[in-house]
């Protein structure tokens, strides 16, 4: 069984940027809706994604939590390209940027169309309780806000989110 370890944070600077040593870019789409993991009637989210010429099927656990049963499975890049265009509802395109510190591989989402202006960090872990660098343009952790989601960005993308949503106000 795979499990994933993942937390998501907002940044308080760009500066990150000056240690960049790679870039991807990504796009992916679900092929179970957004909607159906909201009303607690899908026990994971089934997600086809594209890697620059590499694909791959993952499937996670859809549950709240740092972590999450995750399995992934490469797949034709040209059977991804298909279900991307017939079998998605909604595409979610980023940039992802790893910035290494400490010898740690943050990666940084730089979303792309109706998510434009949203950038996140991601950080896996070996364990939950794993100590990791918090390099000064690491902000606030959302790991746990649901908003933040990739699947959630498809239903409710970042253009559409209030001034009280933008400003990180989870009661919205």
């Amino acid at each position: 069984m795979g499990i994933e370890i993942e937390r998501k944070f907002l940044l308080r600077a760009d500066t990150w940027r000056a240690g960049v040593t790679r870039t991807l870019h990504l796009r992916q789409g679900y092929l179970i809706d957004a909607a159906a993991l909201a009303a607690g009637l899908a026990r994971a989210s089934v997600r086809v994604r594209v890697q620059d010429a590499t694909a791959w099927l993952n499937i996670k656990a859809a549950r709240a939590g740092v972590a999450r049963d995750e399995y992934d499975y490469a797949i034709p890049p040209a059977d991804a390209e298909r279900m991307l265009q017939t079998l998605c509802n909604g595409l979610i395109e980023k940039r992802r940027h790893v910035v290494p510190v400490d010898g740690v591989h943050f990666e940084i989402d730089e979303f792309l169309g109706d998510n434009a202006g949203l950038v996140v960090a991601e950080l896996e872990q070996p364990a939950e309780d794993a100590p990791f660098p918090r390099p000064p343009w690491l902000g606030r952790e959302v790991s746990q806000h649901l908003r933040y989601f990739n699947v959630n960005l498809i239903a409710h993308p970042y253009a559409a989110w209030n001034a009280r949503e933008r400003a990180g106000d989870e009661t919205c």
